[in-house]
């Protein structure tokens, strides 16, 4: 099982968008997927589409224990072997800024209970650097950081590189930044040509490529509920490729042994 957190500590970067992205592209390829939706807004939540009612993720924060695990573990709307742990806004609750080790490692104990096991498990984390983005970050190998071409996001996508590094050290050696992902690029801005420019100055080789574009296609595709490998546009189709190849780094990551 490979978890992964998508994250910033800015708000609308796209890391939602990136999440959907690569569960869209896990799904085209008939992995068993896992989407936990850890963000109080639960915008995965609602464009995944869980079947049924049942507890959610602020409940199995609440109380992880098997049963109430496999009750809020539902299937997508989107079909296939995609899964669903659903975000509620109850679970600002659990945001705690300064939470003790036993509230990080709820989450890492949950995902442990989940049957059958997923391939991948894909975690959409708030912006913000409190219990569950660091509960997030406890339970994952991997982590991907989003960002966009824009000063206060590229501050962002710093603040959570240094969270990242604080709890590999504290909590989780095998905790790696697969890198960033820059989102929502339009080439022929002057600006965006700068700030991508600074952004390969800061992080270097962790820049991504290839960045995304700015494509209306992405949220028509999240606004239908529909995976963007399905939605029939020129744009989808490109943006869908880059989706593909992100997974294949994220993968190729990951295909080491040991759990998480």
């Amino acid at each position: 099982m490979l978890v992964a957190s998508v994250c910033s500590l800015k708000g609308g970067v796209g890391k939602t968008t990136i999440t959907l992205g690569l569960a869209s592209a896990a799904l085209a390829r008939d992995l068993n997927i896992l989407v936990v939706d850890l963000d109080p807004q639960a915008n995965a939540t609602a464009t995944l589409e869980p079947v049924g009612d049942g507890p959610t993720i602020a409940d199995v924060l609440s109380d992880p224990r098997r049963k109430v695990v496999q009750a809020a573990v539902r299937r997508s709307e989107w079909g296939g072997s995609l899964r669903v742990l659903p975000g509620s806004e109850r679970a600002e609750a659990h945001n705690h800024p300064d939470p003790g080790n036993k509230k990080l490692s709820v989450l890492a104990t949950a995902l442990d209970k989940i049957e059958p096991e997923p391939e991948l498990v894909l975690i959409d984390c708030p912006p913000s650097l409190g219990q569950l983005t660091r509960s997030a970050l406890v339970a994952s190998r991997r982590a991907v950081l989003v960002t966009e071409p824009s000063l206060y996001a590229v501050v962002g996508v710093q603040r959570a590189l240094e969270a990242v590094q604080a709890e590999r050290a504290k909590h989780r050696p095998e905790l790696q930044p697969l890198g960033v992902v820059v989102n929502r690029v339009r080439p022929r801005s002057v600006e965006h040509e700068y700030r991508m420019a600074e952004l390969r100055e800061l992080f270097g080789p962790l820049v991504l490529s290839p960045s995304l574009p700015d494509r209306s296609a992405i949220q028509q595709a999240e606004g239908a509920g529909i995976p963007i490998h399905h939605w029939p546009t020129g744009g989808a189709r490109e943006v869908a490729v880059m989706f593909d190849q992100l997974l294949d780094r994220l993968l190729r990551s990951g295909s080491g042994k040991g759990r998480r």
